[in-house]
């Protein structure tokens, strides 16, 4: 069953309809159903762990706002906003969340931090994640359509014990990058160094 929340907390200056549309501009339909899945997925963890649901919704559906657009547009926003230039020797896989954030906060107005800080570190993760962040970080990784070798213990683990799940995915993503020869976001190994002792069984 789809949540539709009413959005009264003017996190956003419109309603959820009017966000999906503004999203649905920037994204093809295959990556809007995927924000859409995300969304829900956020709204169900957020209900098991007391988070705001309007928050969560919102987080969910603008994660990958920025995900299809050029490199152009991110080279600029980076030097315009003055981000870390450490940002121009990645890609879309780390910018879309990290530099996203700003497009967001500019195109969407939506400022609340708590949401743009869950768009920021939904790929990287990051040392401290407030509950949100951890939500839709874990919802993109196990919304319905995912499928991989582990994928069903995330999901488990999300559903039970949401920092564990976090430790869970922050290694086994570590481990995937590392095993395929692809660079590492120092604020990745930030991230695993954080949370994965925690847990060290997972």
């Amino acid at each position: 069953m789809v949540t539709e929340l009413t959005y009264t907390q003017h996190l956003f200056a419109g309603t959820r309809d009017e966000l999906l549309a503004k999203i649905n501009k920037q994204l093809k339909p295959k990556r809007f159903k995927h924000v859409q899945r995300v969304e829900q997925t956020a709204i169900k963890l957020a209900k098991i762990n007391g988070v705001n649901l309007e928050k969560a919704s919102i987080a969910g559906l603008v994660h990958d706002y920025a995900k299809q657009r050029p490199d152009e547009d991110f080279i600029a926003a980076i030097k315009q906003y003055q981000l870390d230039p450490i940002l121009l020797d990645y890609g879309n896989a780390i910018w879309h969340g990290v530099v996203g954030a700003e497009l967001i906060k500019h195109e969407l107005g939506i400022y609340d931090e708590d949401i743009l800080n869950a768009v920021r570190h939904h790929t990287t993760g990051a040392v401290y994640m407030s509950p949100l962040e951890q939500i839709v970080y874990m919802a993109d990784y196990i919304e319905p359509e995912r499928d991989f070798p582990g994928v069903d213990v995330a999901r488990q683990l999300a559903e039970t014990d949401l920092a564990k799940s976090v430790a869970f995915q922050a290694k086994h993503t570590l481990q995937y990058l590392v095993d395929n020869g692809k660079p590492v976001y120092p604020k990745s190994i930030d991230t695993y160094n954080a949370w994965v002792p925690r847990y060290p069984n997972v």
